[in-house]
């Protein structure tokens, strides 16, 4: 790490503070040349990951996209919205925790529903309705047999 003062090339830790909303760590160092202070900030960097689309085409990866998905589908349902944010983190940590580079948004919206489900059954079927794509009455009178099983 350079010194911004003197561009040396050495310096020595004072402080680390764990930095909780960012997932980053500060750091105050010392420059072993000239002695002044400065801080720097350590994050790792996020895994780049596509999401392979229906029809082939290929995006990068967007929580906000999935969690205003989610959002709507539990628009005026007594869902809190930590429980929304769970369910974001848990989909995402079983995305991530693939370890691949691609995953369908097939696989995506499984999850989504997997989680929604054990959450809030009308949010479920709002959900699946758009990311299944339901045509009729029909598409939905199986998906809440399914429900009730």
């Amino acid at each position: 790490m350079k010194c911004p003062y003197c561009r040396g090339t050495e310096s020595r830790v004072v402080d680390t503070r764990e930095i909780v909303e960012n997932d980053s760590i500060r750091r105050r160092r010392q420059c072993v040349q000239c002695g002044r202070r400065f801080t720097t900030f350590e994050r790792v960097e996020p895994i780049s990951l596509v999401v392979v689309k229906k029809d082939g085409r290929r995006e990068p990866y967007d929580r906000r996209k999935m969690e205003t998905g989610i959002r709507l589908a539990c628009t005026k349902r007594p869902i809190p919205t930590e429980t929304i944010q769970r369910i974001v983190d848990e989909v995402e940590a079983a995305i991530f925790s693939t370890a691949s580079e691609e995953i369908s948004s097939q696989a995506i919206g499984e999850l989504v529903m997997e989680k929604l489900r054990d959450v809030d059954q009308v949010a479920y079927i709002r959900f699946a309705s758009v990311y299944r794509s339901f045509t009729d009455l029909e598409d939905i009178r199986v998906a809440v047999e399914s429900l009730l099983r």
